[in-house]
């Protein structure tokens, strides 16, 4: 077995020698920037703890839906990948390699590869005659101090990274990462309230009651519940967060008077408003957390477009995030108008629209965001964060909103140890483009250098107010 990882350089370049030439230059200036990951699910205990990873199965397969989606798509039990109570690591290793060749051509078997090579120094394509010695290879390097997650934090260049965290979660995690003197990253919340914002979601009444009871247990009323998620968005604040996120199925917004929201609301809380007047609470209270955005300067963040949970059985027996999350067509322009007739024109707001229907980029997003202000252009997400998808994204996007009204790349990943694969993606993605367009004479390479920097920096950290 190979130990020293050579991946080619020049992957995801253009073929045509003219283009490619442009494009690793443009590479080589960008390639080695620090990490901005202002959108992701890592768990902050990761870093708190500082504790050696299990073994190979935790770390590429048990939390990674991507991956075991796909092999459960071939007929493996979820429970077989990690899904279980007492999972067989070794189990579900020898099954991911065995299997290697569903990944190909995925952005999981890219982003594995890369992986594979640059951390552990294995170049030979994984199958079931070598999953053992892999397992083994794998499982001795991962007690190296080098390998703890400090230190690949550390390695990685992670200047700023963001997760995604429950408005009653106490954020004890943030709070000793910030005062631990030994660890010198910047970690913070993200506030995610969909929830407790949705009356259709199950247990709404009881989330509801425990958001007031984190807030001194107040009664059950409109204006205390308002209030109550007023005072957690200024704890997370407190705590660095610089977003709330907000995972929808449609955009949708509209406005009530407080009389009528109060209605809804209190028959939400006894379990008797319908289906269709909890779609207008919840579209009511998207706008909400836009004026509350107003007002104490939280990027907005709205991720639509997904069909959450998809299999009833495979949610019941294993629960969400398991992989049949799947997208539904979405709708912007209608949807958002409200909202944006309230506040799209305020000074302080910022939204960033998140599609995982790609026709929506040129058709709707990035002409809102060429004209409103507040209105950013959320990066390739989830099953489009992809090379040729992401190369879709420029192409769709560009022409008619620029290159500085994006979010930056955004990795919303659990995988920790694939951060730095799919951000070497995006900027090789993007030097490819820039290349050929100064290859076309449409922009300079001086031109081309200033925006490749910024879509790594500049843009991200206007997005994200950092």
């Amino acid at each position: 077995m190979a130990m020293k990882a050579k991946l080619d350089q020049g992957r995801l370049f253009p073929t045509d020698p003219a283009v490619r030439s442009v494009a690793e230059a443009l590479y080589e200036q960008v390639a080695k920037l620090p990490i901005i990951s202002p959108h992701g699910h890592v768990d902050p205990m990761l870093l708190v703890k500082n504790e050696p990873f299990a073994n190979p199965a935790e770390l590429f397969i048990y939390f990674d839906h991507y991956v075991t989606r796909i092999l459960h798509s071939a007929g493996y039990d979820l429970s077989d990948l990690g899904k279980s109570a007492n999972p067989d690591s070794r189990k579900a290793w020898k099954i991911l390699c065995s299997n290697w060749h569903l990944l190909a051509g995925t952005s999981s078997g890219y982003w594995l590869t890369h992986e594979f090579a640059t951390l552990f120094g294995i170049l030979d394509t994984p199958s079931a005659e070598n999953s053992e010695q892999l397992y083994d290879l794998i499982s001795t390097e991962l007690l190296e101090p080098r390998m703890l997650p400090r230190a690949l934090f550390e390695k990685f260049k992670i200047e700023f990274l963001a997760t995604t965290d429950d408005p009653c979660d106490d954020l004890q995690a943030h709070a000793q990462l910030a005062a631990d003197k030994s660890f010198n990253g910047t970690v913070v919340p993200t506030f995610r309230p969909d929830l407790y914002l949705d009356p259709r979601n199950s247990n709404f009444a009881e989330r509801v009651h425990r958001l007031l009871e984190t807030c001194g247990g107040k009664s059950a009323t409109y204006a205390n519940y308002i209030s109550a998620l007023e005072q957690r968005r200024a704890f997370f604040i407190d705590h660095g967060a610089v977003s709330s996120d907000h995972g929808v199925y449609e955009p949708y917004t509209t406005v009530l008077s407080e009389a009528k929201a109060s209605q809804y609301f209190d028959a939400a809380i006894a379990g008797e408003l319908s289906e269709d007047l909890g779609r207008e609470f919840a579209g009511h209270m998207l706008t909400q957390m836009a004026r509350m955005s107003t007002e104490d300067g939280l990027v907005m963040t709205i991720h639509a477009g997904v069909y959450r949970n998809h299999n009833s059985e495979t949610h019941a027996k294993f629960g969400p995030d398991t992989g049949h999350d799947i997208p539904v067509r979405a709708e912007f322009v209608n949807n958002l108008r409200p909202l944006l007739e309230e506040y799209g024109n305020h000074p302080n707001l910022k939204v960033i629209l998140f599609s995982l229907d790609e026709t929506t980029w040129g058709r709707e997003i990035a002409p809102l965001a060429g004209f409103y202000p507040s209105v950013f252009i959320g990066a390739p997400w989830w099953f489009l964060d992809a090379p040729d998808s992401a190369t879709r994204f420029r192409e769709a996007t560009t022409e008619i909103a620029g290159f500085y009204k994006g979010s930056g790349f955004i990795d919303d990943t659990r995988a920790f140890l694939s951060i730095p694969a799919r951000h070497d993606m995006a900027r090789r993605v993007d030097c490819a483009y820039l290349a050929r367009l100064v290859c076309e004479s449409r922009i300079t390479m001086e031109q081309a250098e200033k925006i490749a920097h910024d879509l790594v920096v500049a843009v991200p950290k206007r997005a994200f107010n950092l």
